[in-house]
């Protein structure tokens, strides 16, 4: 690592993470697209630039040939931080200390954000001129699941412009990626599960607590919630996950390269399997369901009338939104409790892995992080990558960062960090996959 390049590209990032770019927060936003311009003058005096809709932006380095384009993408959003969650220091201070830069969004997403930049910048520096197009999407309400992304896509579409490879965040450089797996990976998403938000509202008869008669709104909701177990979706193995088992195969030693490639020959057994494990073991083989809010009463001593729940689920492929949505009100079975769907999107496309646009982030990856076994998986959460999906064939997710079991569970939660020597092989990808276009 070169130390003093790798800190002066986490001062660019801690500077960036000040800003507090919350989902619909204008002023914010154009104070950051303002600092990109400083920080990075070379990509803003070489590559085209246009806003689409309030916030998205897209820039063009035009290259040599007209071949189909290279596609970076990244947000500029983040979710909403503060100390009284639990955080050590200001989310928003973008302190560097030790080697790492701490903050909201220094794993999602300007980390990942700054190193495409980074790399470009970097090859201007060089006088380098790709030898294809490549295209910078930085959407600005990914956060809030919101269209920008949506209207990207369509914008690249109409334009003719169908892109060789899309790269947008996902998975990262792993340690031990099964629990019997050993050494590092780089995790590269082909595909994502679906989402939904879903609500459900129950109703019952009001009146004094003093005199309760039969179950309330709540005991319905709390009666609707027991009956959604994790085991509520049968475990399933997308074909992703088996070539994931048998490329990792190799690390798992002699027993557990034994049990790898049974599990491989054997979906269902993978599905038994690693839904056992839980978490996100788990998550990779099921349709995950989860509460995340409730509502429901006005007052200490008032039965409510109504209550209310909301679910998110994360959709493995061979699920949709309407299936789902038929077997959470089989689970329930209570004719007072209503089920709707507020917003959802079926699971993506798995891209391929045998060809050319794999092997160019398989290639990059080799080159920036050695040690690390490029390995095809299910990316669990949504992205933006999911509207670009929709339309064109070859779409990866890779953050191209190391991220422990730790850093992962601080995205969306307190003392995100990222390392800076983690920035700099960030860079590194991005540098060797832009050289590797030709």
């Amino acid at each position: 690592m070169d130390e003093p390049d790798a800190l002066a590209i986490a001062a660019r990032l801690s500077q960036l993470i000040r800003i507090p770019t919350l989902s619909g927060d204008q002023e914010a936003f154009d104070r950051f697209v303002d600092a990109l311009r400083e920080l990075f003058p070379l990509v803003h005096a070489n590559l085209e630039s246009e806003r689409i809709g309030e916030r998205a932006q897209l820039y063009r380095w035009r290259g040599t040939s007209d071949r189909d384009p290279l596609i970076l993408m990244a947000h500029i959003d983040v979710v909403p931080a503060s100390t009284d969650e639990g955080w050590s220091r200001d989310p928003f201070s973008g302190a560097i200390v030790d080697g790492w830069v701490h903050g909201r969004g220094a794993l999602d997403d300007k980390g990942p954000l700054v190193v495409i930049l980074e790399a470009v910048e970097k090859l201007l520096s060089e006088g380098f001129r790709p030898a294809r197009d490549v295209y910078l999407s930085f959407g600005g309400d990914e956060e809030a699941l919101g269209g920008e992304a949506e209207n990207t896509a369509r914008v690249i579409a109409e334009r003719g412009i169908t892109p060789f490879l899309v790269l947008d965040e996902g998975g990262a450089v792993v340690d031990a990626p099964l629990p019997f797996v050993s050494g590092r990976a780089a995790m590269i998403g082909v595909g994502e599960k679906g989402v939904v938000t879903m609500r459900l509202e129950a109703v019952g008869d009001g009146g004094h607590a003093s005199a309760p008669n039969g179950p309330s709104a709540i005991d319905r909701i709390v009666r609707a919630l027991r009956r959604l177990s994790p085991a509520t979706f049968p475990p399933r193995t997308p074909r992703t996950i088996t070539r994931m088992l048998e490329i990792l195969r190799p690390r798992a030693g002699r027993a557990g390269g034994l049990a790898l490639g049974a599990m491989a020959r054997l979906p269902w057994l993978t599905g038994r399997i690693l839904g056992a494990l839980g978490g996100e073991p788990a998550a990779l083989v099921r349709t995950t369901i989860a509460a995340t809010r409730t509502a429901g009463g006005s007052a200490d001593n008032v039965l409510p009338p109504s209550a209310s729940a909301t679910l998110n689920l994360r959709l493995i492929p061979g699920d949709t939104v309407a299936s789902v949505r038929r077997r959470v009100e089989r689970r329930i079975a209570d004719a007072r409790v209503t089920v709707t769907v507020s917003e959802g999107a079926d699971p993506s496309p798995e891209s391929p892995i045998d060809g050319p646009e794999f092997a160019a982030v398989t290639a990059a990856v080799r080159e920036a992080y050695p040690d690390a076994l490029p390995t095809p998986y299910l990316m669990m959460q949504a992205s933006d990558a999911r509207f670009f999906h929709r339309r064109f064939p070859a779409v990866y997710r890779f953050a191209p960062l190391e991220m422990s079991r730790e850093q992962r569970s601080s995205v969306h939660g307190p003392d995100e960090r990222v390392e800076a020597s983690s920035l700099e092989r960030g860079r590194a990808f991005h540098t060797a996959l832009i050289r590797g276009l030709a």
